[in-house]
């Protein structure tokens, strides 16, 4: 794919608008966690280092369109524009009133603007031309850098780019599409998908694409046991898809699919529940599959070993309470210890590489989940795409 950068820019004397995903969780008007705000420092330290003016937007959770801040103060960015102050070191000013006056944001002496929460604005959702006009009307070179948000048209990420003088992809988005281009499109062989999460269903595209792709795909979680039942398994009262049976039988035909040979179970969903590690064959009526076994464990740890590519979305088990988080930590300390070239994503994977403490051994880890799981099912990203019709008529 061909898009500008923005690190190959002349900036100087530009002002700058840069779309980012800073749509993290807040706590008592506290950022609790930062990850998607570390992600974008490196993109706001180069554009303030160059560019005469830096304006950054995001959004944050779901307010109500067309209602203002002081009807939805929950939804303010002013504790990102702190936090966002504190790791640069430098003057964030919180913007809020840009639509209705946008000489305020030229007017603003900070090191670094941050406008008000973009989906406070109406017609952002609906990617409205007139919003997406008034957005770019503030800049001179539109960098869109929110990989999380590229799978959404909406007026600042999709919009804006039509009609900013120029866009062009920030470093943190342009990383994003490299690693996913080198993992899917030219990958090192032998290569692995790793899909875990509780429903064939929400990830039944993923997995079509990828049993195309891969020489080996694991499944975890609730979906390994609609797969174990495709196979003819008892699996108690475990999360599980019957009509989806057939489809994981057609999956298991396409590529090579190893399933659990034991697992860990309880009599209930809970932080107190007792596993007990049976094999398969021995799952009861009343059971439920809560994380992979020593076994299968060791299986699969043999078969990460000799990947050159791994790309993995979504957990092998319930790895929220200790005692069934045992499958989703081995298989985590296996894929970092693989030497090849390992991408993950998705929300709960970046938890539980958190978790268990593998996060600097991954390749890369993806800071999209809905857009790491549509790019991977061969989906165009609305914001990608405009990007490269602009840069096609830049040339």
């Amino acid at each position: 794919m061909t898009f500008l950068r923005m690190e190959e820019l002349e900036l100087t004397g530009k002002r700058v608008l840069i779309r980012e995903d800073l749509n993290v969780p807040i706590e008592n008007g506290i950022v609790s966690n930062d990850t998607r705000i570390k992600a974008a420092i490196p993109t706001l330290k180069m554009a303030r280092d160059r560019a005469a003016q830096v304006i950054v937007m995001s959004h944050l959770g779901r307010p109500t369109e067309g209602q203002g801040i002081d009807q939805q103060p929950s939804f303010s960015l002013q504790p990102v524009a702190d936090h966002l102050a504190r790791l640069l070191r430098c003057n964030v000013a919180l913007v809020a009133n840009y639509l209705v006056d946008p000489a305020s944001v030229a007017a603003a002496e900070a090191d670094i603007i941050l406008l008000e929460n973009v989906r406070l604005n109406a017609g952002e959702l609906a990617n409205d031309d007139a919003l997406a006009r008034r957005y770019a009307e503030l800049c001179d070179v539109f960098v869109m850098d929110a990989f999380g948000t590229a799978h959404r048209a909406q007026a600042s990420t999709h919009g804006v780019a039509r009609h900013a003088p120029i866009a062009c992809a920030g470093p943190l988005l342009a990383r994003e599409l490299d690693a996913l281009g080198r993992s899917l499109h030219d990958p090192e062989r032998p290569m692995l998908a790793i899909v875990g999460g509780a429903k064939v269903s929400s990830k039944l595209e993923v997995l079509t694409a990828l049993a195309d792709k891969v020489d080996q795909l694991i499944v975890g979680g609730g979906i390994a046991n609609t797969f174990l039942l495709a196979a003819g398994f008892e699996i108690g009262q475990s999360l599980c898809e019957p009509e989806l049976v057939e489809t994981a039988s057609q999956l298991m035909q396409t590529t090579s699919i190893p399933l659990p040979s034991d697992v860990v179970v309880a009599k209930e969903f809970s932080a107190q529940a007792k596993a007990t590690v049976k094999p398969v064959s021995d799952i009861e009526h009343d059971d439920l599959i809560l994380d992979i076994g020593p076994e299968t464990v060791a299986h699969l740890k043999d078969i990460v070993s000799t990947m050159k590519t791994i790309i993995w979305n979504g957990p092998l088990g319930v790895f929220e309470f200790d005692q069934f988080a045992e499958g989703t930590r081995q298989i985590a300390t296996a894929v970092a210890d693989n030497k090849g070239f390992s991408i993950a994503g998705g929300g709960e994977t970046i938890a539980a590489i958190d978790k268990f403490g593998v996060t600097d051994s991954i390749s890369y880890i993806s800071t999209g989940g809905g857009a790491f799981l549509e790019y991977v099912q061969g989906v165009t990203l609305p914001a990608v795409q405009i990007l490269e019709e602009r840069a096609a008529a830049h040339q």
